[in-house]
């Protein structure tokens, strides 16, 4: 049996350890077929890091990265967040429980959040092992783009326009920030979290598209879009748009723009070639859930947050 894993603790990661945890996030995504990590931590580690997060290593004997784990403690309300990857070729061996135990001795006190994403067999039985119970579950569901799509039946006086850079940040900010004041990633936003995704090499501001009014020009809705992969690469694989984000001022709810942004999106993904599409939505959020499964979508996988 192997000798366990030797852990330690990192605030800041210079950029050797950055280059092995994104490896290990890489091995592990290709493996499971899902990214181990949000989008979020994937974010910040490509950028140098999160000056808020903590990180933990478990190497072996030979000093290899075959473990990792990030912790956030920036929500004192819902607590602290953990997310983990233990690299394919060492599981088994204790790494990821130990992983766990280490999150749970760093936040002795309060409570821990823990993401299973792609609802993993083994993460899943692991967090319930130690203790853990299902707190939350965020759905991925997907289309093709092939098939008919539904029009975008825009209310009259409204017109949806591309986003631009430099101008639209902060109408966006208090459309967003007003739509998700109660959602754990969403909500909260400021100008340095627009940069940052707008750095990307994803980024395309043709595929944010606002719904603004004709009369005041002032933003009434948004939905940004999103393409994952390319045929390029050491692991190439066929394209898939995303409906990344859909938001709604909250005045302007019952006017269906929800559904007309989301429609215009879809039109606006297939005009770019590609031919299925993806979103997350929370499995609880049943006005979203069911607007989806009308416009066509349906689940493909979940990512659960388990809660001790």
């Amino acid at each position: 049996m192997s000798a366990p894993a030797e852990l330690s603790w990192r605030g800041g990661l210079d950029d050797g350890e950055t280059a092995e945890v994104l490896a290990l996030v890489a091995a592990v995504t290709e493996a499971d077929g899902t990214a181990p990590v949000s989008e979020h931590v994937l974010l910040h580690l490509r950028k140098g890091g999160d000056a808020d997060a903590e990180h933990l290593l478990a190497r072996d004997d030979a000093g290899t990265l075959v473990g990792f784990a990030h912790l956030d403690t920036t929500d004192r309300v819902a607590g602290a967040a953990g997310e983990l990857a233990v690299h394919p070729a060492h599981r088994r061996q204790g790494i990821g429980s130990a992983l766990v135990r280490g999150l749970l001795e760093h936040t002795a006190g309060g409570q821990l959040r823990l993401w299973a994403h792609g609802e993993h067999p083994g993460a899943v039985r692991m967090a319930q092992q130690l203790g853990f119970t299902k707190a939350r579950q965020l759905r991925q569901l997907r289309r093709s783009l092939l098939g008919p799509l539904p029009e975008a039946e825009l209310p009259a006086g409204v017109t949806i326009r591309p986003f631009r850079v430099g101008e639209d940040e902060a109408e966006f900010l208090r459309v967003n920030n007003a739509a998700f004041a109660a959602h754990p990633e969403q909500g909260g936003w400021d100008v340095a979290q627009v940069k940052l995704r707008e750095a990307e090499p994803w980024f395309d501001p043709a595929g944010f598209l606002l719904a603004t009014d004709d009369d005041t020009g002032e933003l009434l809705g948004f939905h940004w879009t999103k393409v994952h992969g390319s045929s390029g690469g050491s692991h190439p694989h066929e394209p898939i748009g995303e409906v990344y984000v859909v938001g709604v001022d909250p005045s302007q709810r019952g006017r269906h723009l929800g559904a007309a942004l989301t429609a215009a999106g879809l039109h606006y993904l297939r005009e770019r070639g590609l031919r299925q599409v993806m979103l997350y939505v929370d499995a609880d959020n049943t006005p979203a859930v069911k607007l989806y499964e009308r416009l066509g979508f349906t689940r493909w996988h979940t990512d659960v947050s388990f809660l001790r």
